[in-house]
């Protein structure tokens, strides 16, 4: 009797739910047949499906389950099934996102994305709690406080991760150059992050670090090349553009900071999707990186000598997306020489699009091509000269390292898993060993930037000023990333 009572709600639950996905399929359907099939139909059979297991967890699941929280992962595990920048963003996340844009968020400060059911930095953002702990683009987190990381959405990692202002978070950390894990205790703050850093290195010598690209990035950019050309009194003999660790952000950011060096209607980036509107061809024109047009445009009074004055562009694994478009722009058109490491390689676009709930899907709408036509997804910038930092390179991670990224379009491969699974089983054996030692490595502060301490940008410098340039060996997976860029 039971057993029949059970199926019996079940069945009521599941005509339920089909019924209202069959009155929405049936209307849709209409419609597309009244629109001669101008959109793919439903895949009917499926959403059955859907409605069945949502039916059976409705009834059967160990404890009650709030109708919201179902579908909100659904569609989260729909998008995230898909890629690995493809995300479903609640009413909170939402905002985030948008304050993060405009400068100033709550949290640690730290870019990071989901591999293999763990979360991994991308990149520290400078001067925020994580960066200046010592953070790194490719750490493990394995543990929040006391709670692991395995199981956690990277949506729920997050929110753990968020907080007031002043409060403690203790990170337990695996890098692959220690032996031992590592713990940060980390306080939360509002991360106000100045998207521009500057200073005349020496006489004649300008050096400019942009650490994500905002709304006022490009226009930060112009005021600081003013205010060192004013303390120059003189032309610039040499510019070192900083984009290291810079996580990427907005594209019309990065547009605009490639035509403060490029001349006027140069090709920037261009895109390609499905979408009519994901297929675009951006120059250095201000329609394409100021709002109001020719009237603000924060380019045209900058001294003429930038379009030509010698340069060098720093990148490394942590510079992404936005800050690989500038890198790949300013070396296609031959305008700067690129130096340090293969960049992490996020050559795809992605669209925010909200949703009536206040919530929005962060979706990946088109793949970018540099002028000449390179792809950088799952590739990367392959330096003009390859000179490491000095540090154990075998700790960062790339795109091509993500489950699921999406394939550069010019190779014949499908989205598959990056690694095989020995190698992921390997390093999940790895990590367990790690966590089990009693005692934890210490953790290290980064080198600051443009000192002494930081071969990269000395090498620039050597560069700017007609030195040799001493280069590290070149990796075999570079020269072939070199061999297909």
């Amino acid at each position: 009797m039971q057993v029949q009572n059970k199926n019996h709600r079940f069945t009521k639950i599941s005509l339920v739910g089909s019924g209202l996905l069959l009155g929405l399929m049936l209307s849709l359907t209409y419609s597309a047949v009244a629109e001669k099939m101008t959109k793919p139909q439903l895949p009917l059979d499926d959403l059955r499906a859907f409605a069945e297991v949502f039916g059976k967890i409705k009834s059967d699941y160990v404890e009650t389950v709030e109708d919201k929280k179902l579908i909100s992962e659904a569609i989260s595990g729909m998008l995230t099934g898909l890629d690995p920048h493809s995300t479903y963003m609640d009413a909170d996340a939402f905002k985030d996102m948008q304050a993060s844009t405009q400068g100033e968020f709550g949290g640690l400060g730290i870019e990071v994305g989901m591999e293999d059911g763990l979360v991994k930095v991308v990149s520290p953002i400078e001067d925020s709690p994580a960066y200046t702990a010592g953070l790194k683009s490719g750490d493990l987190i394995v543990k929040l406080d006391d709670t692991p990381v395995k199981g956690m959405s990277l949506n729920d990692a997050v929110k753990r991760m968020r907080g007031k202002p002043d409060t403690k978070i203790e990170l337990t950390v695996i890098r692959k150059a220690e032996d031992k894990p590592l713990k940060f205790t980390l306080t939360r703050a509002i991360i106000k992050t100045k998207s521009v850093k500057y200073k005349l290195t020496e006489p004649g010598y300008a050096y400019v670090r942009v650490t994500q690209f905002q709304e006022r990035t490009g226009e930060d950019l112009a005021k600081a090349i003013k205010i060192m050309h004013d303390e120059n009194k003189g032309p610039f003999k040499g510019f070192v553009l900083d984009l290291r660790n810079d996580p990427g952000g907005l594209l019309n950011g990065a547009v605009g900071v490639a035509a403060v060096f490029l001349p006027k209607g140069e090709l920037v980036v261009y895109t390609e999707g499905r979408a009519p509107d994901s297929k675009m061809q951006l120059t250095a024109v201000p329609e394409n990186y100021v709002r109001g047009g020719v009237a603000n445009d924060y380019i045209r009074d900058l001294p003429a000598e930038m379009k030509t004055v010698p340069m060098a562009v720093l990148i490394n694994s942590g510079s992404a997306s936005a800050s690989e478009i500038v890198a790949g722009a300013l070396q296609d058109h031959k305008r700067a020489a690129v130096l340090g490491t293969q960049s992490f390689g996020k050559g795809s676009v992605q669209t925010i699009m909200p949703m009536n709930n206040g919530a929005a899907i962060k979706l990946t709408t088109a793949r970018y091509f540099t002028p000449k036509g390179r792809s950088i997804q799952a590739k990367g910038i392959v330096p003009d000269y390859i000179v490491e930092d000095g540090t154990d390179q075998s700790n960062n991670i790339h795109e091509a390292d993500l489950t699921r990224h999406l394939s550069n379009s010019k190779d014949a491969t499908a989205n598959v898993p990056a690694k095989p699974a020995s190698e992921i089983n390997g390093a999940k054996d790895a990590a367990k060993e790690k966590l089990n030692e009693k005692k934890f490595a210490e953790p290290k502060t980064p080198i600051e930037p443009a000192s002494k301490d930081d071969i990269q940008f000395t090498q620039a410098m050597n560069l700017l000023k007609g030195l040799p340039v001493v280069q590290s060996e070149a990796p075999k997976a570079k020269t072939e990333a070199e061999k297909t860029n």
